[in-house]
Order: C-alpha cells, then structure tokens, then sequence
C-alpha cells in the first residue's frame, strides 16, 4: 500500500489553507464599509401633473436625466446595512403644454435600509434590497417666459430599492441598482400657489462596488 509523503500533506494543507483564505477574504457581510460609483438615470413618471396659472393650465412633463451618482454602505450584521444614495445636482428640462421652457436641478439623497439574503457567505452573487426615505432639494427654477418664476418645493418622499454585486475580488465588485423614489412638489408660479408636481422616477444605476 501507497503510503502519502510528508510533502503530500504539505501540499494538500496549502491546498486547503488556500480555499478557506479565499472564502474569508471574499466573506460579504458585517464590518463591510463599502461606495457604489456609476452612471446613473432618473426617468420621471410620464404625466406629472398640471399647474393652474395666469397663463391657463399648464401640463407639466419632467424629461429624463442621466449623471454621475454614487452611494455609501455599512453592513452592520450579515443579511442587513444601510446605504445613503448621494450625486451631483440633476438638472432636468421641464415641457410645459408640450414646449421645452422650464428646467430645474435637484439633489435626492436617499438613505435605506438594506437586506442582502446570501450575506454571510463568499457567493460572488450578493442581491439586495432596501427600503428607506428620500429628501430632494430643488434649486435653480427656471421658466423661458419674461415675468414668470417658477418655484418647486423640497419634498420627502419613501423609496425602494433593489440591486445587485457581482464579486471580482476582496475589495471589488461590479454593480446594478435601482430605485423608486416618491417626489411630489409643490409648485408655485410667480408667487402664486399652482398645484402639484408628481415626479415619482425610477433610478437606474450601473458601475463598481469598492469594500474598504
């Protein structure tokens, strides 16, 4: 009978000390402090309300923007984190009765709390989702009609989420997320209240994950 060498179970101890290793550093779960850096798309709902003005009603259509956005994530146990969606300032063309003659830039951070089912494990495959709140400030109203101004008020809103990371490594992974935001506004047209606007997007997002 064959009997192994010490060289066998030197080389079969590596072996496995390799695999667990392995295992450990691509471990996805509590401690991970982690950002999401991508290009991401905010496609307003279509029909998002009329507003009543000295000019006649006016139907209000907010157009798609996409930009550079980023997010911030704690795992504070295995299945369950927190994320804070953050990004530069969107600006978004806004027709009016079907003429592209307003615009206004927004900033939605957007925190969630999150649940990654597969957490725990060194799957390469980590879905998840969250639910959370969004707050979005509108800045830099703008109608192309002398003597009108155009107001819209900072909303909160709740928010949904659901992603997913597909691990390269210890530290790096390629992501896909998306969000639904509840933004309603109120607007005001020269001083004067005018109605609603309901934004309500879906943000989709594409770009690499990095676990400090």
């Amino acid at each position: 009978m064959h009997t192994p060498s010490r060289s066998s179970f030197l080389i079969a101890g590596i072996a496995v000390a390799s695999l667990v290793g392995s295992g450990q550093a691509l471990a996805y779960g509590a401690g991970d402090v982690y950002t999401r850096i991508g290009v991401a798309k905010v496609s307003p709902k279509g029909g998002n309300g009329t507003l009543d003005t000295a000019l006649g009603d006016l139907a209000v259509d907010v157009q798609d923007k996409t930009d550079f956005a980023f997010t911030l994530g704690y795992r504070f146990h295995d299945k369950f984190g927190v994320e804070l969606l953050a990004a530069l300032p969107f600006e978004h063309d806004i027709h009016l009765n079907g003429a592209n003659i307003a615009s206004t830039k927004h900033l939605p951070p957007t925190l969630t709390l999150q649940y990654y089912p597969l957490g725990g494990s060194d799957s390469r495959v980590q879905p998840y989702a969250g639910v959370g709140v969004n707050y979005t400030r509108f800045s830099s109203e703008q109608v192309d009609i002398e003597g009108v101004d155009l107001h819209l008020d900072n909303s909160w809103g709740a928010a949904g989420q659901v992603g997913v990371d597909l691990l390269i490594d210890e530290h790096w992974a390629l992501n896909a997320a998306a969000w639904y935001l509840d933004i309603d506004t109120d607007a005001s047209v020269g001083g004067s209240a005018a109605g609603s606007v309901e934004i309500d997007p879906v943000v989709v997002m594409a770009g690499v994950s990095y676990r400090f």
